[in-house]
């Protein structure tokens, strides 16, 4: 593997805009951490006049904005090779700047809240609070969840204590655990992927073994680890008024209670679809049942699937055209002549692919692109619509309420690999080919769909348990996961007894309720890629609004706007009828 160092400049990111040198950046950051005590002169005086909150937002969001471009700065630096000395302790700085800011500052929201209704109204009239309407409307409404100015210092003291949880656990699974070697080669988190993908059944079940065997062998502290985790989500929602982990999850994004359990009850509707993609599967693998360890395999062999980094460019501008000129030109200029992207793996270096937009500067792309991986194309699609919203959304919305949820980020990312899956099917030159694509479809459905909703009932599960009162444990983790598998797999599976320990090696659990937005994120994205390729300039410029919407509205309002309401349950039901139309398309080409 090479050294970051023998990278070539075309093939890494400029972050030229965030900082000139590191010698700049040093200098900048020790000048914004002096800025933190600027903020004290109006502790106190928030609600005396207008002109009083008026200084110190725009001070707040000042600061705000010169330290978000330093923080990722150095967590771009720090993704890009986190083996140099120097990186790691800039993004150290970057971290103990943050915790710092967030504790000086703790007081600002609970004296916001104090401001009478009347008071704030009135003040909102003014013309100079525009920037500032969205983010005092947003904070205000978590006023019955706020806490006075010395509970919340508390809070936010404790809060840096509490992610010593997922810090823990995260150690110990990328550091301390030793899952041995597969075929003499070193068994960790990357390569995982490629074993567990490989069409040799034995090199599969070698890894799996090797793989869940260490995790059981380490189950008791990882298990008191995601139920301190889970101890102190629970913690957090009774100390700010909640009567539910759930509910606190929800609540700032506005997303109904009903969005989540209709999720769940939705995707168990469309069980007898996902158990006859796994009998589909068993059969294209021609095995009665399947293993644990044959649920990743390509169930159809790639077909024409080499690509070189701008052969890729090439197809995600024919693939991103229903979206318009302006889109594939701002799109194709950032992958290439613009350097958003760290194209290829280096020592040190972090795996797997992310977007990382801010106010100022460019959406940045990580990505480890291989020429031979078909998903590296659709990855690099993937994280390109992730770009392409931050960009639309930063230049459409001032600083205060640029910045999109979740919610409606992975809609963004799963729409365009919807177009480059459409784009690749209809420019396919065999049954070989579309069967190919379609399989991929399937399979990025059922991880992102099916699977993430699993995960996300496996949540609200444990969390049900403990706030009931009941302990939870290594038993009651691995037996209610157990459940799942076998609920979601259905008949075609058969388990490993330690199977179950799956459920312990999710990170995303210590941040709750995070899953979901996956499932509903490709739920919308279907509907509106669909909607987009149908219609005409209507729909096209529906999702372009959306996109440029940033943080302006919550995210159902938002998506409301580019054309499907995912307060109803009807784009959830759609992604499952689409999916089982697939599994019939797919059925059609082999048979």
């Amino acid at each position: 593997m090479i050294e970051r160092k023998d990278q070539k400049t075309q093939d890494t990111w400029d972050l030229s805009a965030l900082t000139a040198s590191q010698e700049a950046w040093d200098k900048d950051m020790a000048a914004v951490r002096a800025r933190f005590g600027e903020l004290d002169q109006y502790k106190g005086k928030l609600g005396e006049s207008s002109d009083s909150l008026y200084s110190a937002l725009k001070k707040l969001f000042e600061i705000l904005q010169e330290a978000e471009r330093l923080l990722n700065w150095a967590f771009l630096m720090y993704s890009a090779d986190s083996s140099n000395p120097e990186v790691m302790n800039r993004a150290g700085i970057a971290d103990m700047a943050e915790s710092e800011f967030s504790e000086k500052t703790s007081w600002m929201d609970p004296e916001l809240m104090s401001i009478s209704d009347e008071k704030i109204e009135e003040w909102l009239k003014e013309e100079r609070f525009q920037p500032y309407t969205v983010y005092i409307r947003k904070a205000r409404r978590m006023k019955d969840h706020v806490l006075s100015d010395k509970e919340e210092r508390i809070m936010s003291l404790y809060g840096a204590n509490a992610e010593g949880y997922h810090q823990a656990f995260m150690d110990i699974d990328n550091i301390d655990l030793d899952f041995g070697e597969v075929r003499g080669e070193k068994l960790t988190h990357s390569t995982w992927t490629k074993f567990i993908h490989s069409t040799d059944e034995s090199v599969r079940e070698e890894a799996y073994k090797a793989f869940y065997k260490t995790y059981e062998k380490n189950q008791h502290i990882i298990a008191r680890l995601y139920e301190g985790s889970v101890k102190n989500d629970i913690f957090s929602s009774k100390a700010r008024g909640y009567n539910s982990s759930l509910e606190r999850a929800l609540f700032p994004d506005n997303v109904p209670e009903e969005v989540y359990t209709n999720l769940i009850s939705s995707v168990h509707d469309a069980f007898p679809s996902l158990h006859r993609y796994y009998a589909l599967r068993a059969k294209l693998l021609g095995k009665d049942k399947l293993k644990h360890w044959d649920v990743y395999v390509p169930m159809v062999p790639a077909v024409g699937a080499k690509h070189t980094y701008d052969e890729a460019v090439a197809i995600i501008r024919e693939a991103v055209k229903p979206l318009g000129e302006d889109y594939s030109n701002i799109l194709c200029s950032g992958l290439t002549t613009e350097r958003w992207v760290d194209r290829y793996e280096n020592k040190g270096k972090r795996s797997g692919a992310f977007s990382a937009g801010c106010f100022t500067g460019n959406p940045y792309i990580l990505t480890n692109f291989e020429d031979d991986v078909i998903n590296s194309v659709f990855t690099l699609i993937h994280e390109g619509g992730h770009s392409m919203h931050s960009y639309f959304s930063a230049r459409n919305n001032p600083f205060p309420s640029y910045n999109y949820t979740i919610f409606e980020a992975e809609v963004a990312s799963t729409f365009n690999e919807n177009l480059l899956a459409r784009y690749l099917l209809d420019h396919s030159e065999s049954k070989e080919e579309k069967a190919f694509i379609i399989a991929q479809q399937l399979d990025n459905i059922v991880a992102t769909f099916f699977r993430q909703t699993m995960f996300a009932e496996f949540e609200l599960l444990v969390h049900q348990e403990a706030e009931s009162g009941r302990p939870i444990n290594v038993t009651f983790f691995r037996k209610t996961y157990r459940q799942l598998l076998e609920n979601y797999f259905g008949p075609q599976l058969e388990f490993e007894e330690n199977s179950d320990m799956e459920g312990l090696r999710i990170p995303h659990f210590y941040r709750a309720f995070y899953v979901y937005k996956y499932a509903t994120g490709i739920a919308a994205s279907i509907a509106l890629s669909q909607r987009v390729l149908k219609g005409g300039d209507k729909e096209r410029d529906d999702y372009l609004s959306f996109l440029k919407s940033g943080g302006s509205r919550y995210p159902i309002d938002a998506l409301k706007v580019a054309g499907v309401d995912m307060s109803k349950s009807d784009a959830v039901k759609a992604t499952a009828a689409y999916f089982d139309s697939l599994i019939t398309e797919l059925e059609n080409l082999i048979s």
